[in-house]
């Protein structure tokens, strides 16, 4: 790539570089790091390797220590920039480790290669977590074990402080090229704060899973050690949310990597898509209502040519930042719950391909928009005030959405990703609350503490996630049961993040080991006891939806008695 990448700069995050995958082409079996730590005091790191096909590559190597620290900054450091036709190259670093990729050419694959490295900020000891994905290319028949390769390295050193001591760390990786590519470049640098509020989400933005804080003390990602067991323990008003079952089911460890295939739905989507054509002069674009790295939602109005009411919808879509396959992903995610009719589901009713690569999606307009942002604004009032939803209230908006989980299972699907973040609400004339389920469009870049990326190239919501569909990738009308579960305890704690102290990494673990989110506080037994239901081990043991709905029901007909 022609192209500097930063994936800190000017101490913000960048989400997308994070997320990007780095294509090594067959005659490239060594790929170059050059990393320095700009500090006096020694910095620890761990590295490991993953890779999804062992039968196209062999076993990667390293020719550095598993564990050990990061160089310093050596005096005489030297710092140059070449540019031509095909590369730039920015050499400001004295130490290289190389990571050998060799393949076997036994078969023709693209193999998911992902470099975990962890670094120990001292003194705090926290822990910086970064992913570096890269997509070997591997022909059968062409190993090239013994072509040379180019070094190429791209860097740009920027500098932030931490409350307590000046902190820099610079990490400049290049993949080397023969042809046409030369990329990478990337320097690290994490600040500690104490009492951040894991609650508010920073749209895709800021501290992601791939550098994150520890929680409460702790440091997580331990990817070269095994999980370390927790207890529950509360200090006055502060407690863990999980809690463990007393009988904990074991389960397999093995994970099964998912086959991706491409099928009849792109020919499905595209006539999907024709169907709800809309010319870009009938949109009006007013207030940005939520923005990522590179998803936006407005306000908007859709006018009607054949009437003389204006149409208020949402209109998702993406600004220039956005690769084509994102592009690609916001569609398909986007019609997922095309020609959907239900008073709880909210459906796609226009689509605007006039830019193919800025394309917009409109839904029907809800006045109190995103659930979960809904929810953390009730948390406090204007004047600081606690301000809490009644109980019946949040039974009710469980209620809803049961009811249209009934719906979309009837029609055989499964949403995957249920959660706060993909409901939107509305209040009525009489003050009550209407909700509704919708697509997961954009919902990783809005909201991108709810996903994490457990080293398979997939961005996922671990921690609304079920055993099964954790370790096994299994996605099924119970796993959506589970799913709810957590959506429930979001209504209950008004948008808390679920298991905030607990490592993406570990997950697997904690559920295995029977644990689960706490019971939150003015959290009623019973609707807490539905809650542990769903996260039943055994997918058959979980309630249906038609079992949550007539229990809500119940219990909120109970509650009409005492109010």
């Amino acid at each position: 790539l022609n192209t500097e990448l930063y994936y800190i700069k000017d101490r913000k995050v960048n989400d997308y570089a994070l997320k990007f995958v780095v294509p090594v082409p067959p005659t490239i079996t060594e790929l170059h790091f050059t990393w320095q730590s700009l500090i006096a005091t020694p910095m620890p790191y761990s590295i490991a390797l993953s890779v999804n096909d062992i039968s196209a590559i062999g076993t990667p190597t390293i020719n550095i220590t598993r564990k050990g620290q990061v160089p310093m900054k050596e005096q005489g450091s030297y710092c140059y920039r070449h540019l031509d036709t095909y590369l730039i190259l920015i050499m400001c670093f004295i130490a290289v480790f190389r990571i050998s990729l060799p393949c076997t050419g036994k078969v023709s694959a693209e193999v998911d290669v992902n470099i975990y490295v962890n670094i120990t900020m001292s003194p705090s000891s926290n822990v910086t977590q970064l992913t570096l994905r890269r997509k070997k290319i591997c022909l059968k028949g062409s190993p090239y074990q013994n072509v040379a390769v180019e070094e190429s390295v791209l860097a740009d050193p920027s500098a932030m402080v931490t409350s307590s001591n000046p902190l820099y760390i610079m990490i400049g990786f290049a993949s080397g090229i023969i042809l046409l590519v030369s990329f990478g470049a990337m320097f690290c640098y994490y600040r500690s704060q104490k009492g951040n509020n894991p609650d508010v989400s920073n749209s895709y933005a800021g501290v992601t899973s791939h550098l994150s804080t520890s929680k409460a003390g702790h440091s997580f990602l331990r990817v070269d050690t095994p999980n370390n067991s927790s207890t529950i323990s509360k200090t006055g008003s502060q407690y863990w949310s999980f809690r463990r079952l007393a009988t904990p089911t074991s389960m397999q460890t093995s994970v099964i990597v998912p086959v991706h295939t491409n099928d009849i739905r792109n020919t499905r989507l595209s006539d999907q898509i024709a169907e709800l054509l809309v010319e870009r002069r009938r949109i009006l674009l007013q207030d940005r209502l939520q923005e990522g790295t590179f998803a936006q939602i407005y306000s908007g109005i859709l006018i009607e040519e054949k009437s003389e009411l204006n149409r208020e919808v949402f209109v998702k879509t993406v600004s220039d930042q956005a690769s084509k396959m994102q592009v690609n992903l916001f569609l398909t995610e986007g019609m997922s719950m095309y020609s959907l009719q239900h008073r709880h589901v909210l459906s796609v009713i226009g689509a605007c391909m006039d830019d193919p690569l800025r394309p917009l999606l409109l839904y029907p307009f809800m006045n109190q928009g995103n659930l979960k942002l809904f929810l953390q604004k009730c948390k406090f009032s204007a004047e600081g005030q606690m301000h809490t939803l009644l109980t019946q209230d949040l039974v009710s908006i469980a209620l809803q959405i049961v009811q249209g989980m009934i719906y979309l299972h009837k029609r055989k699907i499964i949403h995957k990703d249920l959660g706060t973040r993909n409901c939107v609400v509305a209040e009525n004339d009489d003050g009550s609350l209407l909700v509704k389920i919708t697509d997961n469009a954009l919902s990783r870049d809005l909201f991108p503490n709810d996903y994490h990326c457990l080293g398979d190239n997939e961005n996922r919501p671990v921690k609304w996630l079920s055993i099964e569909s954790l370790l096994h990738k299994e996605f099924h009308q119970a796993s959506d049961v589970w799913a709810f579960g957590v959506t429930f305890w979001e209504l209950m704690t008004l948008g808390q993040q679920p298991y905030f102290e607990v490592d993406p990494f570990e997950m697997g673990a904690y559920l295995r080991d029977g644990y689960r989110l706490f019971q939150p506080i003015n959290c009623p037994d019973k609707l807490y006891d539905i809650m542990i239901c769903c996260w039943n081990t055994v997918p058959e043991d979980r309630p249906t939806f038609l079992h949550l709905l007539t229990f809500l029901q119940e219990f909120y007909t109970a509650l009409g008695r005492y109010i």
